[in-house]
Formats: C-alpha cells, structure tokens, sequence
C-alpha cells in the first residue's frame, strides 16, 4: 500500500468517524418512535429494523447518491433530487443538518469555499480526491449509517455496549454487499421501501418527549 493510499483511508476513517462532529448523534432516524411506542424494543428488534433499513430503507438511497456524487454527476442535481425523495421534514432536516456541518468543517480543514449540499452528496464530492474503491467509502459511510441507529437503541433501550458492538459487527457482509450494489448502481436504482420507517419519522415529528431531533 503506498504512502497516499494509506493518507486517503485516514482521511476518510477521519471524515466518516462519530467522533468527527457533524451531530450525528442526535439522529435516530425515526427509530426513537417506534421504540418510544414498544413497538422495538429487544436487540433481535433492532437487528431486524436495522438491517431493513440498509437493505431497503433511505441509507440505500444515501449510498446510491454518494456513489453518483463521487462517480462524477452533478451535484446540484443530486442535491436537488435526494430532497426531493425526502420522505418526511425530518428526513430533509437530517440531510441538510448533518450536510451543513460537514461541508461546514471542509471548509475550515481545506480554507476553500464549500457549497452546503445534503450529507451523502457532500460526502461523495469531497472523496473525489481520495484514491480508494468506491465501494471501501461507500462501506464505512453504511456502517456509519447503522452504528448512527445501533447507538441512539443503546441510549434508548437497556442494550449493553457489547451487545450493540456484536450487532454491528455482524452487520459486515451485508454493508459490503449492499456497498458493491451501490457502487455499481444508477439513478434508475433509486428507491425505498421500509413504510414502517418512513411513518414512524412522520409520527416521530410530533413525538412530545424527545432525545432525539429525527
């Protein structure tokens, strides 16, 4: 491995990292209101809605339009198109919430002028300079995606640290498999299907006690 590979997959493990503060742990995407209900409530439950989620939910969806943001399409269109499968208010908020912070902190890092685009998209625009596989940044930003749900369960529910880091380690073949999907996909592959979730992120908006903001 050469020196600026190895400088790249820092740099992304840098970019898509909990601990690189785009706020993302204040999303649940939608996950708190079904576990507010009792509707999800054991690890098995999790697990389940998880793996839907990035089977056939929006992070499939987010996973396509990064591919496509780093494949060399436009992002403005890109930007425009993934509002406009925004399922809820809250899904917009969380695309544009967590998109406005990221481009905010490239900004800062690279001292150049970064346009505020939706997360995924600005993730696959700003790893067009990286040299490595579409599908090794489109992996880390899925598990990104499912540790972001497997954390707000273990906040809300009495799921233990070594339960929740089993769960997602679990989770590797289906990441890698939906990234090599993803990598390879087109707009004509764009689209969900997980009704659960997106109204659980309807109802979620009038959710009266929250610790999450979707």
């Amino acid at each position: 491995m050469s020196i600026s590979t190895a400088e790249d997959r820092l740099k992304l493990a840098h970019w898509l990292s909990p601990a690189f503060p785009i706020g993302g742990f204040a999303y649940s995407q939608g996950l708190e209101q079904p576990m507010a209900m009792g509707q999800v409530r054991t690890a098995d439950q999790i697990d389940e809605w998880v793996r839907d989620c990035l089977s056939f939910g929006t992070p499939r969806m987010d996973a396509i339009f990064l591919a496509r943001a780093r494949a060399g399409d436009e992002p403005e269109m890109l930007s425009d198109l993934i509002l406009a499968y925004a399922s809820s208010a809250e899904r917009e908020l969380e695309l544009m919430e967590q998109g406005r912070a990221f481009t905010t902190l490239m900004a800062a890092m690279s001292s150049e002028v970064v346009p505020v685009r939706p997360y995924p998209v600005a993730v696959g625009v700003a790893s067009r300079v990286l040299s490595l596989p579409d599908t090794e940044v489109i992996a880390l930003f899925l598990q990104g995606a499912a540790a972001q749900m497997i954390s707000a369960a273990t906040r809300f529910l009495p799921l233990g640290q070594s339960e929740s880091q089993v769960m997602l380690a679990r989770l590797a073949p289906l990441v890698t498999t939906l990234a090599e999907f993803a990598a390879a996909a087109t707009l004509d592959d764009l689209g969900t299907f997980t009704p659960g979730a997106d109204i659980a992120a309807m109802r979620h908006e009038t959710l009266e006690v929250r610790i999450f903001r979707t």
